[in-house]
């Protein structure tokens, strides 16, 4: 713990710069994830950098959400960028439950700083006429040693398979070697092995989501680009930009063999990202600390609703 820390706050931190940028990286206690684990971590965060903190950046892996009019594949990344009434994050297991039985989401989660859209609109403009330099981290970063290339390497793009949404993962099979090719869905082969970024929405909640049908009706419902288990914990206390790297399709399929190369890759993205924000833009955002108090002294009273906390588990078939 450093000197400097505050004697409640239990996170461990990694002080250093990207760029121009001073920052301080925390992570999730091993072993523990959802919302309430990342509330703890930016509260415990606030506490001790309340006289500094004024951007933030989530950054770590996630379940895609493919379909016809976004070509998501495991190793892209996907930015939460606000959209409509929805600020980038939204939290699909919270609301109330209306007179057909349905969830009705309700309230709304902050969007990301403003300095932070700035750079990711400028991102995305840059890369359409210019080559992005994340791939080059990407590269970089696994060529360190041998340790890196075992695991942080990209997978054989063989082991990239999106399965029809009516085929469940064969019981008790520890692999998709068994997987009929048949039931795969048709994609076109791409270019190269560059991870493809996606803006747009996130769906976050406290399931681990192990259903392609749900993950359709979600996304139906939400327009949502991939689901994870941290962002919405973290939008009150903590307003930041999500990065996620896709990991697999939230699916009976999933398993854990993209998981190094879809983390390095949203982190890999997250540090270009910095390089389009200017130190002084950051200095003119509010911190962060001060953000959460004005949130919290305006808050409403909570609404007579239900949550799905039950949904702590996994949602399989």
């Amino acid at each position: 713990m450093s000197k400097d820390q505050d004697a409640t706050d239990a996170n461990g931190y990694t002080l250093g710069r990207i760029g121009e940028h001073h920052v301080v990286i925390a992570v999730l206690p091993n072993g523990q994830y959802g919302t309430t684990s990342a509330t703890a971590v930016a509260i415990n965060m606030n506490r001790t950098f309340s006289r500094s903190l004024r951007v933030g950046l989530m950054v770590g892996i996630g379940g895609g959400i493919p379909s016809a009019e976004h070509d998501i594949r495991l190793g892209d990344i996907v930015v939460s960028t606000p959209d409509g009434t929805c600020g980038g994050v939204l939290q699909y297991d919270m609301g109330k439950f209306v007179n057909d039985g349905k969830l009705q989401r309700t309230g709304s989660l902050n969007s990301p700083p403003r300095s932070l859209l700035i750079a990711t609109a400028k991102m995305e403009q840059t890369t359409m006429i210019e080559d992005p330099s994340y791939p080059k981290y990407i590269e970089k970063a696994i060529q360190k040693n041998a340790q890196t290339k075992r695991n942080f390497g990209r997978p054989d793009a063989s082991k990239d398979r999106l399965f029809q949404i009516t085929y469940d993962h064969p019981a008790n099979a520890a692999t998709c070697s068994a997987c009929l090719a048949e039931q795969e869905e048709c994609r076109e082969p791409r270019k190269d092995d560059v991870p493809q970024v996606h803006y747009g929405i996130i769906a976050s909640g406290n399931a681990v989501i192990k259903h392609s049908a749900t993950r359709e009706r979600l996304r139906q419902e939400t327009r949502a680009m991939c689901f994870e288990m941290e962002a919405a914990g973290l939008m009150t206390d903590f307003p930041c930009i999500v990065v996620r790297g896709i990991c697999d399709y939230a699916d009976s399929h999933k398993n854990k063999q993209w998981q190094g190369y879809a983390a390095l890759a949203a982190a890999s993205y997250a540090k270009e990202l910095l390089s389009y924000v200017p130190v002084a833009r950051v200095c003119k955002e509010s911190l962060i600390a001060d953000i959460c108090s004005k949130y919290k002294l305006n808050k409403p009273p909570p609404m007579l609703s239900k949550s799905l906390q039950s949904m702590t588990g996994e949602i399989n078939p």
